[in-house]
């Protein structure tokens, strides 16, 4: 299922993440980690947005391990926020389990919060949220939202406003888990309805109602994707 709308625009938002590091400001380190291989040969990585929770629904955990299989079985790696608790740590340890290859990107004030996953492919530890969200985008060819809170709800929306001011057309994808994002699909509706969505400012996203779904989706629209420049490589070229 596919969604068109707009949302309104955070150009500072926008340019603020997209813009070039400068020689003053800190660059966040790799941290080494243990040492593996991924066993199965990646093209692409699309970066899931999820908890660090895992929920009530007990299919919520499900889903985040099944997704992780079929990432790392589709040959698609995974790039997450670095938790190794709830939601995240499922879809990248299964991920890692089926010999898929894993990015970990995570702020330094939550290494121990969130338990930092350290068997990885590659870790980065950043500086703050910001340096965060702006290497999770650079990264990734793609995203996908499974259920999660306030924080995961933040980066979904984030990626639909920077897609809705063409900053970037990676896909898009809504992994719609036992029906957890239908009251945030309801409120795009009513936006929609109300004139706050206008068809001249669309962005677009897809909707999995069930994770099966999910690598297809990304498949056909990276096959039939135009050729575009990052976000960077545009406020470079302005």
């Amino acid at each position: 299922m596919k969604h068109n709308g707009s949302s309104k625009g955070h150009d500072a938002l926008v340019a603020d993440a997209a813009r070039p590091t400068s020689k003053s400001e800190k660059r966040p380190r790799r941290t080494p980690a243990r040492s593996r291989r991924s066993r199965i040969p990646h093209t692409k990585n699309v970066c899931v947005y999820c908890g660090s929770g895992k929920g009530l629904d007990g299919a919520y955990a499900a889903a985040a391990v099944e997704l992780g299989t079929l990432l790392a079985q589709s040959g698609i790696g995974l790039v997450y926020g670095g938790g190794g608790l709830g939601l995240m740590g499922e879809v990248a340890k299964a991920t890692l389990a089926a010999g898929g290859h894993v990015i970990g990107i995570i702020p330094e004030f939550l290494t121990a919060r969130e338990h930092m996953l350290t068997d990885v492919d590659e870790l980065i530890v950043t500086d703050d949220m910001h340096q965060r969200k702006q290497l999770m985008f650079e990264k990734s060819d793609g995203f996908i939202a499974l259920p999660g809170g306030i924080g995961t709800l933040e980066e979904l929306v984030e990626q639909l406003t920077w897609s809705q001011l063409g900053r970037h057309r990676k896909p898009i994808v809504v992994a719609n888990v036992d029906g957890f994002w239908n009251p945030f699909l309801d409120l795009l509706s009513h936006m929609r309805k109300e004139a706050f969505i206008r068809p001249d400012l669309e962005i677009k996203f897809r909707v999995a109602d069930q994770v099966a779904a999910v690598v297809p989706m990304l498949e056909s629209a990276w096959s039939t994707a135009e050729p575009q420049l990052d976000a960077a490589a545009r406020v470079a070229k302005l």
